[in-house]
């Protein structure tokens, strides 16, 4: 299973911004459910309100009406791809220095924390997470004697390496800042007079915010007494955005890194159709994550789309399972089939990647107890062989079910009649730039190549 990773909103010049950065978060809220934070900034100070849990759960109309004040405010949602699952590691991270409060929300995964955090130890900073972001703040405080915050930040930023996309606000400040690879989307747009990020665009959407564009790969943003100024931190070399944006975790109807996500993923289902054709009944997805995908193979190759597995939208992330004998109840209580739609029918399924293949082996079993007289899986994206080190949680070929077997005998392991993987020339056709993405989880090419000590984890508390 492929868990999402943290979404950024911030906005600057709003009377409501505590506000417009909670339904930002909410409309973001599929990127991170471990814990949610927002800080405003109201003319003297940074106020702060981060909790674990959901959104919804963690700000209440005190905080946004009465605690969080200010016109200026920035909100993350985290789900941790490193520092432990724990309120302290909550973002955004806020330390004061001199004169200057400063929050941090970063979306992203650094490939050289472990020695970055070392030498910092070994010149006496003391850490109170275990997350990467916080090396930011340090290095930030170690280059500010005598130059400004954003000199600063500048310097510390070269310092860092792997994929970040960074909002700060320190004071009445707010910057956002993009990688040199641009692997991680944000996006700046306005709403009235006021200027808005979001990782996405289905965050502007809800707040009737226009899109402006993409934040530029090794560009920085400063908004400054209602004035918006851009420059290059760094010269970029190469741009890969990450792929799985568009084949997995990006909402449907968001624009990232200009593109409409809802349509290269039916792209991706064409494209699958062209490569691997199939005499079936009916084409389904296992809601959510092979339904647009899914809407393309059916409309290229002409076959019924057809919903036979139903979601229950009413599970939490959190289910507790009854007993062990039960380890399975947690993922059919999630997805059920429409009976009558299997027994004796030639299936398609279509999903957008297999990471492990346990969840799916589970449904297909199912689905062989049902009836069903043939099954035929297409998946709209390549086997994941490699592990990712930019903030993708698949971060070791042991646990990537293609790194170590065969397409057939994965195929054979879950119970499919055949199985095809869309080839790389077929998700490149599918997406805009295409020369532009990071596809290291296919064909182990680093953008930024990892160092020895890359999957070294600091202390956990």
């Amino acid at each position: 299973m492929k868990k999402e990773y943290c979404g950024l909103f911030g906005i600057y010049g709003h009377t409501e911004a505590a506000r417009m950065a909670y339904f930002g978060l909410y409309a973001l809220q599929h990127r991170g459910q471990e814990s949610a934070g927002i800080v405003t900034w109201d003319g003297e100070k940074i106020r702060e309100q981060k909790g674990m849990g959901l959104v919804a759960d963690v700000f209440s109309e005190q905080h946004l009406g009465h605690q969080l004040k200010g016109n200026i405010s920035m909100g993350h949602i985290r789900y941790s791809t490193t520092g432990a699952s724990l309120i302290r590691n909550s973002q955004p991270f806020l330390v004061r220095f001199k004169n200057m409060s400063i929050a941090i929300g970063h979306n992203g995964n650094l490939i050289n924390t472990y020695d970055l955090r070392k030498e910092l130890e070994e010149q006496g900073s003391i850490f109170q997470t275990t997350m990467d972001s916080e090396i930011i703040v340090h290095l930030i405080s170690k280059y500010m004697n005598g130059s400004s915050l954003e000199e600063a930040l500048v310097k510390a930023l070269g310092r860092i390496k792997g994929a970040y996309s960074l909002l700060i606000l320190a004071n009445d400040k707010l910057i956002a800042v993009r990688d040199p690879n641009g692997f991680r989307p944000l996006s700046i747009g306005r709403v009235g007079d006021s200027y808005v990020f979001a990782s996405e665009t289905c965050a502007f959407d809800l707040l009737e915010a226009e899109y402006m564009r993409c934040v530029k790969p090794g560009e920085m943003i400063v908004i400054d007494k209602g004035k918006l100024s851009s420059s290059r931190f760094a010269e970029v070399q190469q741009t890969s955005p990450c792929i799985f944006e568009l084949i997995y975790f990006a909402r449907p109807d968001s624009i990232v890194f200009d593109q409409e996500v809802y349509q290269a993923r039916k792209n991706m289902g064409a494209a699958l159709a062209r490569e691997a054709p199939i005499d079936a009944d009916f084409v389904m997805p296992f809601p959510d994550s092979g339904m647009y995908a899914g809407v393309g193979y059916a409309q290229e190759s002409g076959l019924p789309f057809e919903m036979a597995m139903i979601r229950n939208h009413y599970v939490g992330r959190t289910f507790i399972q009854p007993t062990q004998d039960m380890r399975d109840f947690g993922v059919k209580v999630k997805l059920n089939p429409a009976k009558s739609m299997i027994k004796n029918r030639k299936i398609l399924i279509v999903e957008d990647s297999i990471v492990r293949g346990t969840t799916i082996r589970t449904r297909i079993k199912k689905l062989r107890e049902l009836g069903a007289r043939e099954l035929h899986m297409r998946v709209s994206c390549p086997p994941i062989k490699f592990p990712c080190y930019y903030g993708i949680d698949f971060s070791s070929k042991g646990e990537l079910i293609a790194a170590n077997h065969s397409v057939e005998d994965i195929a054979r392991y879950i119970g499919l009649d055949s199985l095809h993987y869309l080839s790389v020339e077929g998700l490149l056709s599918s997406v805009n730039h295409r020369k532009d993405f990071c596809l290291a989880c296919f064909n182990e090419h680093y953008p930024v190549p990892p160092g020895p000590n890359c999957n070294k984890m600091c202390i956990e508390w």
